[in-house]
């Protein structure tokens, strides 16, 4: 699958992988900041998400056959791998399937073990958003409200509406295929997979997505992992807390 992308600057490659109903826009910021310090930062949509193509097929095996792809068609080898909550997930696959082309790995907030299904209410505003024929961004953050009370997650879910035609908004995401396979989100790292490269685990201070208990499976998986935890951030670290969070990658670098 050709995935979509932005690559920004010149340098060492950097992929950055968003999380689950993100996009690529969402690292914009902080991917200009890389590419400022050296690095050619390819700022990915994976599948399903942005502008990526559609698949009925979603998971993890699949995201990280389809990094692979991408680093192929680009000839991209020694590469640093960032993930996101999923894009971690998706992230610690691939350097664990693929480590002669991963020199270092990134993951924020997310840990290599299973989490419950907790989307539910995010996936039934979308439905709603899905179903509706709605002509204005205002109507769909209206509609959105009665599902999802945080302003900044509706603005983040925002982003994947678009103009399906020149009256009706629409969205960019695979939402059928993703409620299809939403128990794949939540499954764990398989117990042979392993990364045996320097790898940064970063976790919001606020969060509770990563714990003191899973830092041993982390090493497990990952034996040269350390942990850095980024103070006032919650999951979305890395806009709750840019500074720090540009540092500490900086740093790890």
């Amino acid at each position: 699958m050709k995935l979509n992308s932005n690559i920004l600057g010149a340098g060492k490659p950097l992929l950055i992988l968003h999380g689950f109903l993100g996009m690529n826009d969402n690292w914009k910021t902080l991917g200009n900041e890389f590419a400022e310090a050296g690095f050619q930062v390819h700022l990915i949509d994976q599948r399903n998400h942005g502008r990526s193509p559609h698949s009925s097929s979603f998971n993890y095996l699949e995201l990280a056959k389809d990094v692979k792809e991408y680093m192929d068609s680009y000839s991209l080898k020694n590469v640093i791998l960032l993930g996101h909550s999923m894009g971690g997930k998706t992230a610690m696959t691939a350097a664990s399937l693929f480590p002669h082309l991963i020199d270092k790995l990134i993951v924020v907030d997310i840990a290599p073990k299973y989490y419950p299904q907790h989307h539910q209410q995010i996936l039934a505003g979308l439905t709603a958003i899905d179903e509706a024929s709605l002509t204005s961004r205002g109507d769909a953050e209206d509609l959105l409200a009665q599902y999802i009370k945080e302003k900044a997650v509706r603005m983040f879910l925002l982003k994947n509406l678009y103009w399906k035609t020149k009256a009706h908004l629409g969205l960019r995401l695979n939402l059928d295929a993703l409620k299809e396979n939403i128990e794949e989100l939540g499954k764990e790292l398989p117990a042979e997979y392993s990364f045996q490269h320097p790898t940064l685990f970063i976790k919001g201070e606020r969060s509770d997505y990563i714990s003191a208990e899973d830092e041993p499976l982390i090493k497990k998986h990952f034996p040269k992992a350390e942990l850095v935890s980024i103070s006032g951030a919650g999951h979305w670290v890395h806009a709750e807390n840019k500074s720090a969070f540009f540092e500490a990658v900086i740093n790890f670098l």
